[in-house]
């Protein structure tokens, strides 16, 4: 929206032609959505203590956690704010690209609320049904990509590189196609299995984000981390000449995901302030569900699925820490962790919750640069 507005001005004031780049209007969303976060996260946490949407503590977790009962929850709609409003602001309001997040961040969002609401209303930590909650997932997944594809998604097929392993098999959309990472232009055409491949992706980001979010700040650092790798991913994938020199696919028109990434940031940086330790707010899953959604179909969107399974490693460690233990359970009637997820397991250890999160971070933040290397190491 401001780039239009900015645009007109252009002939009188030579300056304002900067905001055709993306890397300036990514710089400004940042700054945009951090402003928000932080100047509206006080008044935002006084009106979930007025309403008294505290969180609801698990029984069976850890005792030290019991102490953290009624601290305000949902301030992830805060984020949701700070991250839809700067994009719609910095973006191009006509990329596809930006209804795609804002529709996936606004409907996992709204199921995100509905599950916070339920459990403070009926003060258990329980919220919606898992299959309910994977129905809603699935569902608003499909409706999304189904749109996409048909509105742009076969626009984006992808060239006939002599190094695509496809056979020169056609495909009709970039959807379809899976690419391998550290090569160069290796793909795998998915077929019809393509959108069903990616709604896996988006479902299985935005849950294992919300089994991430269980100490302070744990979940939102590997999110603004994970972020700010895929922004320089989704800006490279999107620019065609640097596309071209680092022998990387292109998806056009898919570098203005790189502002939404970086308002990502932004907004995450700005929870933080108020969600480190000990936590003044949580974000719930009204800002977990969303936020994983947003980090998987921004892969989807450019093609790098597999390498974000390495980005957000942290992520994938939580979820099979806890698939493990339920597969052990019901098999053996043993549980492998003293709790799941895993960083549950490492606090009943001994480890004290800020040495879990920054670890944790710092893990993450290795797994990044090592995900970046695939810009050259191809």
């Amino acid at each position: 929206m401001i780039p239009y507005l900015l645009a007109m001005l252009v002939e009188d004031f030579s300056f304002l032609n900067v905001s055709r780049y993306i890397t300036f209007r990514a710089g400004m969303a940042f700054l945009t959505s951090l402003l928000l976060s932080l100047l509206l996260a006080p008044w935002f946490i006084q009106r979930l203590q007025k309403k008294r949407w505290g969180q609801v503590i698990r029984d069976d977790g850890p005792g030290s956690h019991q102490k953290k009962n009624g601290t305000p929850t949902m301030g992830g709609g805060l984020i949701i704010l700070a991250v839809l409003l700067p994009s719609l602001l910095w973006m191009n309001i006509q990329s596809p690209f930006l209804w795609a997040l804002v529709m996936i961040v606004a409907g996992f969002g709204l199921l995100g609320f509905i599950d916070d609401y339920l459990k403070i209303q009926e003060k258990n930590a329980k919220g919606l049904t898992p299959r309910v909650k994977l129905i809603s997932q699935f569902s608003m997944a499909l409706i999304v990509l189904l749109i996409f594809d048909y509105s742009y998604g076969q626009q984006l097929s992808v060239p006939s590189y002599e190094h695509v392993a496809s056979s020169q098999e056609s495909v009709s959309s970039i959807l379809a196609w899976l690419f391998l990472p550290f090569m160069k232009f290796v793909a795998i055409p998915l077929g019809i299995l393509g959108i069903p491949f990616a709604c896996f992706v988006i479902v299985g980001s935005s849950n294992a984000v919300n089994l991430t979010d269980g100490l302070d700040g744990l979940a939102i650092g590997p999110v603004m981390i994970a972020a700010a790798t895929l922004a320089v991913l989704c800006y490279v994938t999107g620019h065609v000449e640097i596309a071209k020199y680092l022998n990387y696919h292109h998806v056009p028109g898919s570098g203005e995901l790189s502002i939404f990434a970086a308002t990502m940031v932004g907004a995450g940086l700005g929870f933080l302030w108020y969600n480190t330790y000990p936590a003044q707010v949580f974000m719930g899953d009204v800002g977990s569900l969303p936020l994983g959604a947003a980090l998987g179909t921004l892969a989807v969107l450019t093609k790098h699925e597999i390498l974000w399974a390495l980005i957000g490693g942290i992520f994938v460690l939580e979820t099979l820490s806890v698939m493990t233990q339920v597969i052990s359970f019901k098999l053996t009637g043993k549980r492998v962790f003293k709790m799941a997820p895993i960083h549950h397991h490492l606090e009943l250890k001994g480890w004290a919750e800020p040495k879990v999160i920054v670890r944790f971070w710092i893990i993450a933040i290795i797994l990044a640069m090592i995900a970046l290397l695939s810009l050259k190491v191809r």
